[in-house]
């Protein structure tokens, strides 16, 4: 998504810090700071105006004197498990000691927070987006995106991002 956005247009908060790699050989659009969040949350002013990839976890410490307009990637969480432990894996390190289908369930009581926390939070606009649905229909996903941005972003080249051979960690 954060390709996607760049692509068609919107400035990125990024610092180049993360580099590409074989997990994700387009690079990183992420922003090192976000991590501080709760404990700085007033960090957040320097994306005003920009894209910022947030995980959901950090979106619980965004201070409520800001606006915000949350592209929430959906993805199915065996999915999400499964990438996740093949990027540890491949890093030659270890993950928490918990079997796949209790992380699944973390993960999906975490997602009912977050979802629930954005719903209640007036100052929170949200646009849920599926990541199937933006792998086999790219141009519509992009014209909600770009709809609920309300921005002029460029589609057309947001939708030329998606490389469904990116796609790995499918479930089955």
């Amino acid at each position: 998504m954060m390709q996607m956005l760049a692509a068609g247009g919107m400035s990125i908060l990024t610092d180049g810090e993360r580099t590409a790699d074989e997990d994700n050989p387009r690079g990183y659009l992420e922003w090192e700071a976000a991590k501080q969040l709760p404990q700085k949350p007033n960090l957040i002013a320097e994306a005003e105006g920009k894209a910022v990839k947030v995980i959901s976890q950090l979106l619980l410490a965004l201070p409520n004197t800001y606006q915000y307009h949350v592209i929430f990637m959906k993805r199915p969480l065996p999915e999400v498990v499964k990438s996740q432990s093949e990027m540890i894996r491949r890093r030659g390190s270890t993950g928490a000691a918990v079997a796949p289908e209790q992380l699944i369930a973390l993960f999906q009581t975490h997602l009912t927070q977050v979802t629930n926390w954005m719903k209640s939070n007036a100052n929170v606009k949200f646009c849920p987006v599926s990541h199937h649905d933006l792998l086999s229909t790219p141009a519509a996903v992009c014209a909600t995106v770009q709809q609920f941005l309300g921005l002029p972003l460029d589609t057309t080249a947001m939708a030329a991002q998606v490389d469904s051979s990116l796609y790995r960690q499918r479930q089955t």
